[in-house]
């Protein structure tokens, strides 16, 4: 298990900033998900807290050792990608094997069948043990990518998008048997995506990533109901947070357009020279009841049952 903390992080390529002044703190045993869209910076933190890429600036601490300058081997961490980065011509159990035989580790063989059948028998791939992976299907092959990282007792799993070239179905069938295998294990995992039903329903702590900065953290409640930005308000949901601009007045937040307005929650303490300053109401759409006589009239683009 270990501790994962990046402390002001920035790195460019060429003329491309990809993360600018980054700060991540990942507890011992957690499973932390990184959200964001292509092109937000996740695979370039993940490559940088495996070791194969060096920041530019800031720290890369693992149980508070600065490892930033250490090479990946260095760093005892598992790297499992979307694309699956096994042998063809090796069968699953040698696959399984493979990370194990380096004389440098010395593990004996008893040691290594006996690793191998026990994670062959947690992640139910026991009867394809002695298949070559060419005749495996993609959920197949995907379960061996993650039992070579986990036959290696790492301290960190990292994982950049294993899910996504699957289908729907096999999604949710893996969603829920990795996070179990991540219980099971006590172990950090760094998890990256840009689907948000896999963030909100896997991660015990969600990092909010836009354009190269973490612009909110915490559990998938707090990211959902408790929004820091209308950035995460508009990207977290399905369907998105309903966004209304309107404005203080007299202490009170009032939305012109639905002629609606509530107690603003600093109204006490606020001065009269914010009045007409601006603010955006946000609405999910489950919160919002169809009822005649209801005290706000406006109207209704799409429903969905």
């Amino acid at each position: 298990m270990a501790h994962i903390q990046l402390k002001n992080i920035s790195k460019t390529f060429g003329n491309h900033t990809a993360l600018t002044g980054l700060n991540l703190d990942i507890a011992d045993g957690e499973f932390f998900v990184l959200l964001g869209e292509t092109g937000a910076g996740k695979t370039t933190t993940l490559r940088m807290i495996a070791g194969l890429e060096k920041p530019d600036e800031g720290q890369i601490l693992i149980d508070g050792a600065d490892v930033a300058d250490w090479g990946a081997a260095e760093r005892d961490v598992a790297l499992v990608l979307q694309q699956y980065s096994l042998y063809p011509r090796y069968t699953v159990r040698e696959n399984l094997e493979f990370p194990l035989k380096p004389k440098i580790r010395r593990i004996e063989p008893d040691e290594i069948k006996t690793r191998v059948d026990r994670v062959a028998k947690t992640l139910r791939i026991e009867h394809l043990l002695e298949r070559k992976t060419d005749r495996l299907s993609g959920g197949e092959m995907q379960r061996v990518s993650i039992g070579r990282a986990i036959v290696r007792k790492p301290r960190v799993f990292l994982m950049d998008e294993p899910l996504s070239a699957l289908d729907a179905k096999l999604r949710e069938a893996l969603r829920t048997e990795l996070k179990n295998i991540q219980m099971n294990l006590g172990q950090t995992f760094l998890f990256v995506t840009h689907d948000q039903i896999e963030a909100m329903s896997m991660g015990d702590k969600v990092g909010v990533l836009n354009h190269g900065r973490i612009v909110q953290t915490g559990t998938p409640y707090e990211i959902y109901n408790n929004p820091r930005d209308t950035y995460v308000a508009s990207f977290v949901g399905s369907p998105p947070m309903n966004l209304i601009d309107g404005k203080l007045v007299n202490g009170r937040a009032v939305m012109a357009p639905l002629n609606f307005e509530l107690p603003f929650a600093g109204g006490a303490k606020t001065s009269g020279a914010t009045d007409g300053r601006p603010l955006v109401f946000g609405i999910r759409p489950e919160d919002v009841y169809l009822e005649s006589g209801a005290p706000v009239e406006a109207r209704v683009h799409d429903v969905e049952n």
